[in-house]
């Protein structure tokens, strides 16, 4: 259906190499679009996969939180022309009890989750307002983005974080026809909750608490990513659309 087709649009997706950012690199593909993907390791298995639907794949290595959001997004648009969206995706997660967190863990997911989305967001508005075109942005949020959690302090206020920052983007670029919207995931199969899923106990917990029944795969974000960077999210500003299991209907 066109009001979702993404052809002759390239997304920017960070940290693609694995996990949900390369779930969302190849649903946006599959789409229709090209793929501009920035990590901190070579994304040879997105680009294959991306390749393989028909579509470019342009790779941007940069250390989020450390490179200047101004070069990163110079480099993407000299390799692909131009960018139409946006999906902040990086991620890191540092965990330990309040009492003992260090400045140093906070001070590194503050950087790479809440500070490089901000500065990467406004580069690539810039760029969308210089060339008067219509773009999205999507931020990749989380259920602490609601919920406080345990023993993840820095996690949680980024993500909480994440949410805010997403409406005051939307007040602000909604007027320059740029969509800003978050995806929040629930529990996902990935590196981030490795701990988790080993942890029989909190493995059991989180699981008896899942509508769904089963933890969250990257192929699952795929409808919302492709839904919230397309026409049929248009009049759509400033959302963050809960892809959980049902958690939070619980």
């Amino acid at each position: 259906m066109r009001l979702f087709s993404l052809q002759g649009q390239v997304a920017m997706v960070t940290g693609c190499n694995k996990g949900l950012g390369q779930g969302i690199a190849l649903a946006l593909a599959e789409a229709g679009a090209d793929i501009v993907g920035v990590s901190r390791r070579p994304a040879e298995e997105t680009r294959q996969h991306v390749e393989a639907l028909g579509q470019r794949f342009y790779a941007v290595e940069a250390e989020l939180g450390q490179d200047a959001p101004v070069d990163i997004v110079d480099r993407a648009v000299s390799q692909a022309g131009k960018l139409d969206i946006l999906v902040n995706n990086a991620g890191i997660i540092r965990r330990a009890p309040a009492l003992e967190f260090s400045e140093k863990d906070w001070d590194a997911v503050i950087d790479v989750n809440l500070k490089a989305a901000f500065f990467l967001a406004q580069q690539v508005a810039k760029h969308l307002i210089e060339r008067n075109a219509p773009g999205k942005i999507v931020n990749i949020a989380s259920l602490l983005s609601f919920q406080g959690g345990i023993r993840v302090p820095s996690y949680t206020a980024s993500k909480s974080g994440i949410v805010g920052l997403t409406r005051l983007l939307a007040n602000e670029w909604a007027a320059h026809d740029i969509n800003v919207n978050a995806i929040a995931p629930g529990y996902m199969a990935t590196d981030n909750t490795q701990a988790l899923r080993d942890d029989p106990k909190r493995h059991d917990e989180i699981l008896g608490r899942v509508p769904a029944g089963r933890w969250g795969t990257p192929e699952d974000l795929a409808g919302a990513a492709i839904y919230l960077c397309s026409d049929a999210a248009r009049y759509v500003h400033g959302h963050t659309l809960a892809v959980d299991g049902g958690w939070l209907a619980r």
